[in-house]
């Protein structure tokens, strides 16, 4: 056995699953979509998930704000849609109007649900921790919704030699970015 950087070792459990966190950005007056590798379950009863966003993210900014997110799990054809909205600010960028990704209004957040998702999860910010460079955030889940027929999720699988990331479900989309 030999010692390695913890970033390393991250780096060899691979594939994360990819998730698309949708908040409101009252601001602009529309939603907003963030990339996320770092998500789990966190409670069975009551229902929770814990997601880690970057303290220098715009979607950091508008979870304190709000206190509310929808938590999609992409399936595997929505990888160009991920990488846009894990690459773009928010600040800058209409994250619906620039992709595919069809918003559909969620019943008991404002962020609303994003079409095609293989798993959707409405969620109230019931609790925060401070992990360094980011925040865990913890979402009391408020309901779940299934897409029928999409059974795929996108998965991560880190970046290729050439240091572009390998995003794929397991029989479906592939690309490089």
């Amino acid at each position: 056995m030999r010692e390695i950087r913890p970033g390393e070792g991250w780096a060899r459990i691979r594939p994360e699953w990819v998730a698309l966190v949708v908040t409101m950005d009252d601001r602009n007056g529309r939603p907003n979509i963030i990339t996320l590798g770092w998500t789990m379950h966190a409670s069975g009863d009551p229902p929770m998930a814990a997601i880690a966003v970057g303290k220098t993210r715009f979607s950091h900014e508008l979870l304190k704000e709000t206190g509310e997110f929808v938590l999609a799990y992409p399936n595997s054809r929505m990888g160009e849609a991920a990488l846009l909205c894990g690459t773009r600010s928010g600040r800058d960028v209409d994250k619906f109007a620039e992709t595919e990704l069809e918003p559909v209004p969620a019943k008991y957040v404002r962020p609303p649900l994003i079409r095609g998702a293989v798993v959707n999860f409405e969620c109230k910010v019931v609790g925060t921790a401070d992990a360094g460079d980011h925040t865990v955030f913890l979402g009391r889940i408020l309901a779940a919704y299934e897409e029928p027929g999409e059974k795929e999720i996108l998965l991560n699988f880190g970046s290729t030699p050439s240091g572009k990331r390998y995003l794929t479900g397991i029989t479906g989309y592939k690309g490089q970015y």
